[in-house]
């Protein structure tokens, strides 16, 4: 089974389930194709990690890029910045994408990454058809880049992805030539052309003619590394998440709060003041205290610990609360899972942030580089600060679940800040509530965003929202279901049947053989 956010990106992983492959095979193959098909989310100048159960353990792959050697806080302020930009070469860190997909390969699959990167290959030479979810962000972002892009490096990405300032239409044909030959380099070097060949001289002479930081050596030095994943014990079920600098620490922080809790019901009152206020305490230790783990001042043991999960808990009364955090921010990635009748199971997630990323594509490749970079903080005295070589505090998290030392299966909800509320809202939608991986995820969710306000789907019940603003919570109605995340899960039941959902608020698709 293979659930994505892009019908031919779950046909591209099923493809390889079809020729022998297994589970990690066909999460490559997805996650390849949805750097074409669903360019407005994720590309191949991105960051990818996962989690891969595989003979009878959980494996965590940590895809994530550093800055390069050139950027520093005090480099940034010679090129005339005070603070650290969205867009341009200044927030472009390594991206670990193509390396995630060979890394995978190497270690668990069974077929060579050529082969698993023939669908995108595929798509983006013959063209593919623009599903609706996706058309309008790339009109999106086409309408916010025009009237935000400038200067002539970003002249490639109007060239490739807007050519007519406006973006291709739901139901056209898309070609992204570039992308193939790229994607094709890829495949036929096992990654080594992206940091150690053509591509990697491509995307170094690109940076340096536009003063930008990342160099050829960047490239050359990366490697992803597997890590092991952390976990709690909720209400008898394992929840897995990758360790820092990723923010999954935060989606166990708050579901260790909740655990001391009872909910007798998902729609009450009383269970979303609960939920809503545990996240608040779980993000602001989040943006306190993550960042990479060499980095961190606190270790996420200490953080996980059941005393200090007691003594957070501790501070929730009736009455909404503000701790204080920094503004969460919308992002733009996409997640995946995977199974296959050998047990093997993929939690897949890669992002470019914030849509297309920084706006900049290495000419002639259809590489649209990320702008992870914006998760860094320039405060030297806060754990996450900017340094060279260090990672930031990264958004995009894949989750599992595990029962008695076994595997229940991949879950995850993409966006930005969003995720971990995400995926703390799904944990409890199957565990609390008894929710199949369907409903879970088609549950209407809420959004913390800073202080006390909070955003609300306009399918949650009028009188919930009513009772909430009457305990002090700033509640509001979304403007859009793509703010609250777009997440897949995959589940497999004692007898062995795999059972998925997948979401509503995209152009989700499951593809089972």
């Amino acid at each position: 089974m293979v659930a994505a956010s892009q019908p031919l990106a779950a046909q591209a992983g099923l493809e390889m389930l079809q020729r022998g492959g297994n589970a990690i095979d066909a999460a490559i193959a997805a996650a390849a194709a949805l750097t074409v098909v669903e360019p407005t989310s994720n590309g191949i100048g991105g960051d990818a990690f996962a989690l891969v159960w595989s003979q009878g353990k959980l494996h965590g792959l940590n895809a994530s890029g550093p800055a390069p050697a050139k950027l520093s806080i005090e480099s940034l302020r010679q090129a005339g910045f005070d603070a650290m930009p969205k867009t341009g070469f200044a927030p472009v860190t390594v991206p670990g994408a193509p390396a995630a997909w060979a890394s995978l390969a190497e270690k668990f699959g069974r077929l060579p990454l050529a082969q698993s990167l023939e669908p995108a290959i595929r798509y983006a030479e013959e063209g593919f058809p623009i599903s609706p979810v996706v058309g309008s962000y790339w009109r999106g972002a086409a309408q916010h880049y025009g009237g935000l892009l400038k200067g002539p490096e970003f002249a490639e990405w109007f060239r490739t992805f807007a050519p007519d300032g406006i973006g291709p239409s739901i139901g056209d044909i898309q070609k992204l030539p570039d992308h193939a030959r790229t994607l094709q380099a890829i495949a036929e070097t096992n990654a080594e052309s992206f940091y150690r060949g053509k591509l990697a001289e491509a995307i170094d002479g690109f940076s340096r003619r536009f003063a930008g930081f990342l160099r050829l050596e960047d490239l050359a030095a990366y490697r992803p590394e597997w890590v092991e994943p952390i976990r709690i014990d909720y209400r008898g079920y394992d929840v897995w998440e990758l360790p820092p600098n990723g923010s999954g620490l935060t989606a166990l922080l708050a579901l260790n709060i909740l655990k001391g809790f009872e909910f007798a019901e998902r729609d009450t009152a009383d269970t979303l003041h609960l939920q809503l206020e545990a996240m608040k305490l779980a993000y602001a230790d989040g943006k306190a205290y993550i960042a990479d783990a060499g980095a961190m001042s606190v270790s996420a043991a200490e953080l996980l610990s059941d005393a200090y999960a007691r003594e957070r808990r501790g501070l929730i009364g009736r009455e909404a609360m503000a701790p204080g955090p920094g503004k969460p921010r919308r992002g733009g990635t996409v997640y995946l899972c995977t199974a296959d009748r050998e047990g093997n199971m993929v939690s897949f997630i890669q992002s470019n942030y914030m849509g297309f990323g920084s706006g900049l594509v290495v000419p002639g490749t259809g590489i649209a580089l990320h702008n992870r970079g914006c998760g860094f903080s320039l405060d030297p005295a806060d754990d996450n600060v900017l340094q060279p070589g260090k990672r930031p505090y990264h958004t995009i998290i894949p989750g599992f679940l595990g029962k008695n030392g076994a595997p229940v299966g991949p879950f995850g909800v993409m966006g930005g800040f969003m995720q971990p509320q995400g995926h703390v809202q799904v944990v409890m939608n199957a565990i609390d509530f008894g929710l199949n991986p369907q409903a879970a995820l088609d549950a209407p969710r809420w959004q913390w965003l800073e202080g006390k306000t909070v955003e609300f789907e306009h399918a949650t019940p009028r009188h919930l929202f009513d009772q909430l603003v009457r305990r002090g919570h700033d509640a509001r109605w979304g403007r859009s279901a793509g703010a609250f995340g777009r997440g897949q899960m995959i589940w497999r039941t004692d007898a062995g049947v795999l059972v998925g959902g997948t979401e509503p608020r995209t152009d989700g698709h499951i593809a089972a053989w």
